[in-house]
């Protein structure tokens, strides 16, 4: 009994159709020295590829009729692949943290904004940074410009802002940009390794391990006593 339904683990569809899988009647051919052949019959097309030592790509569906080209089909695939990787390569992903301010923050919580704004810049994310006015603070947004510019000093170092914050409703926005990994300061979170051991001192040719000399203790006056009595005189302390 047939499914009426395509199986949940089923293998997905090929991305290019090659010879006898392609399903038009006719198609427009490419040769494979990228001159245009014109349309032909699928058969005409396929013979035309194999007597030339190719195969028969479809390399657009869409079309109509559909384009196919005559390529070495293994050539053709790892060409593809080499320009999505490239294309991987030059694509930044475009993630954006946002940190809240306040015109009346205090000066640790503004700290701790810091450190995570300068942890996402690290991590080569933008941040958006948006001070917001409640009440009748709008009355004095000069105050808050004054926290977004000191903000936006200490993260000079690892950020540079895209544009003059603006006031917009009632909040100042900005968004700040990391610097080139070159240009670009430590993330102070990344403590420095610990001085390990100190290692010993190679000795040169012909140098010989000497002990170093113990310096001379005074004897107990209890053994001194037992040295007297035995009629022994204790050594004198040097």
């Amino acid at each position: 009994m047939s499914r009426p339904f395509p199986s949940r683990h089923s293998p997905p569809p090929p991305q290019f159709r090659i010879n006898g899988k392609i399903r038009a009647r006719e198609v427009r051919v490419i040769g494979s020295d990228g001159s245009q052949v014109g349309v032909m019959d699928l058969g005409a097309a396929i013979n035309m590829a194999r007597n030339q030592g190719f195969d028969l790509v479809e390399v657009s569906a869409s079309a109509n009729p559909p384009v196919c080209r005559i390529v070495d089909f293994g050539k053709f695939k790892y060409e593809q692949a080499k320009r999505e990787r490239d294309s991987k390569k030059h694509q930044h992903a475009n993630i954006v943290k946002e940190v809240q301010l306040t015109p009346r923050i205090d000066p640790h919580d503004l700290g701790i904004k810091q450190e995570h704004a300068v942890g996402f810049l690290c991590e080569d994310m933008k941040v958006k940074v948006a001070l917001r006015f409640r009440g009748r603070e709008m009355a004095h947004t000069d105050i808050g410009m004054g926290v977004m510019q000191k903000f936006l000093k200490d993260l000079a170092p690892w950020g540079h802002p895209d544009f003059s914050p603006k006031l917009v409703g009632r909040s100042i926005n900005v968004m700040v940009s990391p610097l080139p990994r070159a240009k670009r300061a430590r993330n102070p979170k990344e403590g420095e390794k610990p001085p390990g051991p100190a290692k010993p001192r190679e000795m040169a040719a012909g140098e010989t391990a000497t002990a170093e000399p113990v310096p001379p203790t005074q004897a107990a006056p209890g053994i001194a006593a037992d040295a007297a009595s035995n009629g022994v005189s204790p050594m004198p302390p040097q």
